[in-house]
């Protein structure tokens, strides 16, 4: 049977609460798999699983339950191996790379930051800091709307100015934040957001991260920004014992 893989975490970790169960309908029952200085937390695998909400909540609340105890590197949702001993051999070949992220991660989490352009507010600001978009649209608005040819061209103008604001904006917002943190994990291109950023924060210094966001909240004011935190390090793990089932890649519990 398929090993399904939460996460990784050393040897001395705290035992798991007794009874603990994780994905699958009914329940699979998690356990530890141990290879030297290493524990992986695993169950055996539901077959065809798919992200449902109730396995979701279940895969983060075992992430949740064992992070109680001590650091844990977090696999996404949908991490399966062959069987124990291909997680057992991985745990091995990688205990170096592994102990050592599990030093680096030790008290942190991560916060995932969006941003996004509040549309009405930002066509102001690029026709008030751009003279030649002003400039076209009165010519525009004095010749009873401007032809067709014209309206054509503002528009493109606009979304142009728009484009370049949103990288503008993207590299400022992460340039900020960046020194409140202490790594950043640029994340995939999300529709809808010119911004999709993990940043690794210690926990004692969560407040002061959360202030820097609302600082960047207030002096961008055409910006939209949502922070989702504080999450296991997913963006910071890199791929473990396991691959991500077929029926929920990119279904990472941690993606937002």
């Amino acid at each position: 049977m398929s090993t399904y893989v939460y996460g990784i975490t050393a040897r001395s970790h705290p035992a798991l609460p007794e009874g603990m169960t994780g994905v699958g309908q009914p329940a699979r029952p998690v356990r530890l798999l141990t290879a030297g200085e290493l524990t992986a937390v695993v169950s055996d695998a539901p077959e065809d699983l798919r992200p449902k909400r109730r396995d979701l909540l279940a895969h983060q609340n075992v992430l949740a339950e064992t992070g109680a105890g001590g650091c844990i590197l977090p696999m996404r949702f949908g991490s399966v191996a062959d069987d124990d001993d291909s997680v057992t051999q991985v745990l091995t070949e990688r205990a170096e790379h592994y102990q050592e992220r599990l030093r680096e991660l030790d008290g942190k989490v991560e916060y995932n930051v969006k941003a996004t352009h509040i549309e009405e507010a930002v066509l102001h600001l690029v026709m008030a800091e751009n003279a030649d978009l002003r400039a076209l649209a009165e010519a525009n608005r004095r010749s009873g709307g401007g032809s067709y040819d014209d309206k054509i061209r503002l528009g493109e103008m606009v979304a142009s100015a728009v484009k370049a604001k949103e990288a503008v904006d993207a590299g400022e917002v992460q340039s900020q934040l960046a020194p409140a943190a202490a790594a950043v994990s640029v994340g995939p291109e999300s529709t809808g957001w010119l911004l999709n950023v993990s940043f690794l924060v210690a926990r004692d210094s969560a407040e002061r991260f959360l202030a820097v966001v609302e600082q960047v909240r207030e002096n961008h004011a055409h910006l939209e920004l949502r922070v989702n935190g504080p999450l296991p390090p997913y963006s910071f793990v890199e791929p473990g014992p396991a691959q991500s089932a077929g029926s929920t890649a990119g279904a990472g519990a941690g993606a937002q």
